[in-house]
């Protein structure tokens, strides 16, 4: 049974695109509802509107739009864990994680992630809502979040919102004015950032330490875009993608006997291995590497890349991950593999180029994401407007300069021991590849004195490993073990 309730907390609206075109600012929409998670009915609240971001003289500047599950039959009441969750882009909405992973609502897609029309959702029965309840948050431009004009009708200035440190300190100013709005100082908290997520909570975890006073128990990174290795380019960057090539080519059957013979995970450590002791030396060389050294290489790199030797030393052992994407099934169907999730198969107008033309696991996505985001909010979270929801919002020219945001995660995990970190990679992401993942979580501790507070969960898919559904199983499991396992217990924080 659904009860719709409409609180308006204030009169403010904010004006965007046309003068009669408008959302309300302060306004939440709240639904009751349950669904059955690992066979156990759980009730639950969503709330879903709009809180403000005001700057540091008390004016607000900007909107954002949220959605906030919280669990009704449970006798914790608010001192029941939380999780503020966030999707990346920068640009993107928290669509992906709200309707595909945690949230009890997830869309109609198959056991691999494809779309089925017609478009829909349904119960998620593998939900984190029976350990925890869940904030997913729309930075500005995403969603429905806007800016606020002034009362002369000047709109605020990007700099205070599109870039990796204004962005890290107006949401965290905003987790703070939510977590007393809903009287939850005393939960235990968590955040989860999927994508550039995972550099936006690695500095939240910080930020909201020292500027907010408010501790977590946890940060979860599915699958992290750390931007001191992303797209840099350099023996370090690129030989981080091997291990990658060697599952996207296992599961395109395209490596040697072998290899292709074995189970992925048993030689995924082998690819490791070359990887950083021997391809990461061998680029650093440059130009001034050996003909046999290099001749070498290219036959080991060939081996566990399914790429042939000739086109590894026409690319001078340095294979760009786009070149990878065109070039691995190029000789056998002519088709393309997919960026953030390599399982998806293109075809191109032509069969010869550098990089695929589009990106086939994307436009997928799209297909059942759109509609079903749309119908659920206005018909079950019951939020009704003509104002696009973005599901990618321009950001403008952000600004990556003085990203430190590893060094505040190491910062937050040394000032706070109840602090754990895991990482959530897909083998099949050839975006964030799952070893930069793990290269990024090596790189965050220096002194591996903190080793003990990390762990590391793969899975056998792609970006947005839950699509899949054994996955989607899997990786809820895996966040109610952390949770769990990151549980204060009564136990002081110290060293």
């Amino acid at each position: 049974m659904k009860i719709r309730v409409t609180l308006f907390l204030s009169l403010c609206w904010l004006l965007n695109y046309a003068q009669d075109l408008k959302i309300p600012v302060d306004t939440a929409y709240v639904t009751t509802n349950s669904v059955t998670i690992k066979g156990k009915q759980v009730n639950y609240k969503a709330e879903t509107g709009f809180q403000p971001v005001w700057d540091a003289d008390g004016k607000m500047i900007a909107s954002l739009y949220y959605t906030y599950y919280k669990r009704t039959n449970d006798s914790k009441g608010n001192k029941r864990p939380i999780i503020y969750s966030f999707n990346g882009g920068p640009g993107s909405a928290s669509v992906w994680m709200h309707i595909a992973y945690t949230g009890p609502k997830i869309l109609k897609i198959d056991d691999e992630g494809y779309p089925i029309q017609p478009y829909g959702i349904k119960d998620n029965p593998n939900s984190i809502l029976d350990v925890a309840d869940i904030v997913f948050i729309n930075p500005v431009n995403t969603g429905y979040s806007r800016k606020v004009a002034d009362k002369d009708g000047k709109m605020p200035d990007d700099k205070l919102f599109f870039g990796v440190n204004a962005d890290i300190k107006y949401l965290a100013g905003w987790m703070n004015t939510f977590t007393t709005r809903h009287n939850r100082w005393e939960s235990p908290k968590y955040i989860i950032g999927e994508s550039y997520g995972g550099t936006r909570v690695m500095g939240l975890s910080l930020e909201l330490q020292n500027s907010q006073w408010l501790y977590l128990n946890g940060v979860i990174l599915v699958s992290p875009a750390d931007y001191k290795v992303l797209r840099v380019g350099g023996p370090l960057s690129s030989s981080l993608n091997l291990p990658y090539y060697t599952a996207a080519a296992w599961y395109h059957k395209m490596l040697a006997p072998e290899l292709q013979n074995k189970d992925l995970l048993d030689i995924l450590p082998e690819a490791e291995d070359f990887a950083v002791n021997k391809l990461m030396p061998a680029l650093a060389k440059g130009g001034f590497i050996s003909s046999a050294e290099k001749q070498n290489i290219a036959k080991q790199m060939s081996h566990y890349s399914g790429l042939t030797e000739k086109v590894i030393l026409q690319m001078n052992l340095d294979v760009p991950n786009r070149f990878f994407w065109k070039e691995l099934l190029r000789d056998k169907t002519g088709q393309t593999i997919g960026r953030l999730d390599s399982r998806y198969i293109g075809v191109d107008k032509v069969e010869t180029g550098t990089s695929p033309d589009y990106s086939a696991e994307l436009t997928s996505w799209l297909h059942s994401f759109t509609p079903a985001i749309n119908y659920y909010i206005q018909n079950d979270l019951g939020f009704k407007t003509d104002v696009k929801y973005n599901v990618f919002g321009n950001v403008g020219n952000w600004d990556r300069t003085n990203d430190n945001t590893r060094e505040n995660l190491r910062q937050a995990m040394a000032q706070n021991p109840y602090l754990k970190v895991m990482t959530q990679s897909g083998y099949y992401d050839g975006a964030t590849t799952y070893f930069s993942a793990k290269y990024s979580q090596w790189q965050i501790d220096p002194s591996g004195k903190m080793k003990d507070r990390f762990s590391f969960k793969g899975y056998r898919s792609g970006h947005m490993m839950y699509l899949r559904n054994e996955d989607l199983i899997k990786a809820n499991d895996d966040l109610r073990e952390f949770i769990e396992s990151s549980a204060a217990n009564g136990k002081a924080a110290k060293y």
